[in-house]
């Protein structure tokens, strides 16, 4: 096994160079595997399949499990507890609590407090999943999404009661506003509450935008940074073409026992939309082929040097997506191919929020030359598209 190793300047390879996450002492393996697939509820693998990819993981050094209390109606949940039962103290698991699974299923009477962000949602949907996972505690607890009816006070509060109780060893959050983060983990810090260690978003080649405000408000609070959709769902794989995708799959989105398929057919149709996206799958496709890498290696080893990432989810179905996934661990791009790919997918125009196009102002008026903290210079840097003034 690998020596525990935290140095930016050592090059990853293999599931067991653990990592730190965030601003604590918990170490995980620089690849998530993410359990939404485990389960038939949803479309996903049954329960050897998903054991299959289970072993190969864990086999490899790998610890990191994320699942949520609504992944295939509890059976993500189910499957994963039973897999890692006689392994407790060897794996890091990360549950969610925040959806609401009465209003999921048209043959559940809906109860409006078994979902959001508050008090009560937040009890019940624990214990629930300690239930199904048959654990008296999870490693990490997110809040699954920031649903603007909670008051933070609130939920911060409940989530350092949960911690204190030794039912969740850590919290984190997943898809927030900067704004929200900054204020959260501030308040904790000022209460002595228990802050998030880590953040899940969407990011990847076709979407940069946790690069403006919340990747610089990660580096400031110490919040590890774990991203999700980083293969498009399926869009970066090359598996796609223009003339495939013309006509793909619905247009909405229905929970039933096709959602993941559904979910993955709806996002590849408004990718393919976008000739820009398709420039970038092209030159994803021309560096795997420079290379002799897939595309998913490629793409995947592009967000793992991307500052502040700390482990990526892949989601893989079978032993055979697992094991080319995992590969992207023993290769770094180099970085003038980062630069290609960077460039190819730079958000520009409309994509750029102010303040973010005034950065040049800055040379104007503090002088030019003045050096940047290294955690803000990846915004402060590369966004610089003209000041308006």
């Amino acid at each position: 096994m690998a020596q525990d190793s935290t140095s930016p300047f050592k090059t990853t390879k293999a599931l067991d160079d653990y990592v730190l996450l965030g601003r604590s002492g918990l170490r995980v393996s620089p690849l998530c595997l993410g359990a939404m697939t485990f389960g038939e509820n949803w479309g996903g693998t049954d329960k050897e399949e998903s054991k299959k990819v289970f072993d190969l993981y864990y086999e490899k050094g790998g610890n990191f499990f994320d699942t949520a209390c609504n992944y295939n109606f509890g059976e993500s949940e189910r499957f994963l507890g039973d897999y890692v039962s006689d392994k407790r103290s060897d794996v890091v698991i990360a549950t969610k609590y925040s959806c609401n699974m009465t209003a999921m299923q048209n043959d559940k009477r809906l109860n409006p407090n078994f979902g959001g962000n508050h008090r009560k949602s937040l009890v019940e949907n624990l214990d629930g999943s300690l239930k199904r996972l048959n654990m008296s505690y999870v490693d990490i607890l997110y809040v699954h999404f920031y649903e603007y009816r909670t008051p933070i006070e609130e939920y911060m509060r409940a989530l350092d009661d949960v911690v204190r109780s030794g039912k969740v060893l850590y919290v984190a959050i997943s898809d927030i506003p900067s704004w929200a983060l900054a204020r959260s983990n501030t308040i904790a810090e000022l209460r002595g509450w228990s802050p998030f260690i880590g953040l899940q978003s969407r990011y990847s080649l076709l979407d940069r935008s946790l690069e403006f405000d919340l990747q610089p408000a990660c580096a400031e609070l110490g919040v590890g940074i774990i991203p999700w959709g980083v293969v498009a769902e399926g869009f970066l794989t090359g598996r796609y073409t223009r003339e495939s995708t013309t006509n793909k799959g619905p247009s909405k989105l229905e929970f039933g026992s096709k959602m993941i398929d559904e979910y993955r057919n709806v996002s590849v149709k408004k990718h393919s939309k976008y000739e820009k996206n398709w420039e970038i799958l092209d030159e994803v496709i021309a560096i795997s082929k420079e290379i002799n890498r897939s595309p998913v290696q490629v793409a995947l080893n592009w967000i793992q040097q991307k500052p502040g990432i700390t482990s990526p989810i892949v989601g893989s179905r079978t032993v055979t997506q697992l094991e080319e996934n995992l590969k992207s661990l023993e290769f770094k791009l180099t970085p003038e191919q980062m630069k290609r790919l960077d460039d190819v997918s730079k958000p520009t125009g409309r994509e750029i929020p102010f303040p973010h196009t005034v950065i040049d102002v800055f040379d104007r008026y503090l002088g030019k030359n003045t050096q940047v903290p290294s955690k803000f210079g990846p915004i402060a840097t590369t966004y610089n598209y003209g000041s308006l003034y």
